[in-house]
């Protein structure tokens, strides 16, 4: 577990953060916070795949996926203390680590202390903003289809593991325009 962390820092200080988190196993489509509570954990994914999805006047739009080796939590909600803007939600079954608030908070007092383990650990939180961002200005610059070719060049593991409507609301388009874009697709290399 924790492969990132270990591979960048000393045995000991990948020790220091991983102590801190209990293990748990979950169910498929386990809901592990809803829109609108306060975050109280952030978890590292050991196996499996997880969905961060907000609800627009009844529609579901995923925005989000994560993966082994990625840590998840609503992180506006977890460290104000305020209601979160997304659902948490297990999209496979799950191994997951966990840390509660308290936990967190002495992790990320022991790491200000350490110039290494802080940079490491910033990486990880602005590697989640930084995706964010590409997919904001995908939609505002890309064709769906464009969008669609992108997932498949850069995540292709969101295309072989996510169920086709979540991959749909991730794009911004319907499962029927999806499944025509595909089709646009299949046709094109024939």
């Amino acid at each position: 577990m924790f492969e990132k962390f270990q591979s960048k820092l000393p045995l000991t200080e990948a020790e220091q953060f991983t102590r801190h988190f209990k293990r748990m196993e979950v169910p498929a489509r386990k809901v592990l916070l809803r829109e609108g509570e306060v975050s109280q954990r952030t978890y590292w994914i050991e196996q499996g795949c997880i969905r961060a999805w907000f609800n627009n006047e009844g529609q579901d739009i995923t925005f989000q996926f994560f993966f082994e080796n990625s840590m998840v939590s609503s992180i506006e909600s977890f460290r104000k203390g305020i209601a979160s803007i997304m659902t948490l939600e297990t999209i496979e079954p799950c191994v997951l680590w966990y840390a509660d608030k308290a936990d967190i908070e002495q992790i990320i007092s022991g790491i200000t202390q350490d110039p290494k383990l802080s940079a490491t650990f910033i990486d990880v939180v602005f590697e989640r903003a930084f995706d964010y961002m590409k997919h904001c200005l995908s939609y505002i610059k890309d064709s769906p289809q464009q969008r669609y070719l992108n997932l498949i060049e850069e995540k292709p593991q969101i295309i072989q593991r996510v169920p086709q409507h979540y991959i749909a609301s991730y794009l911004g388009i319907s499962k029927v325009h999806l499944s025509r874009i595909k089709s646009k697709l299949a046709k094109g290399k024939s």
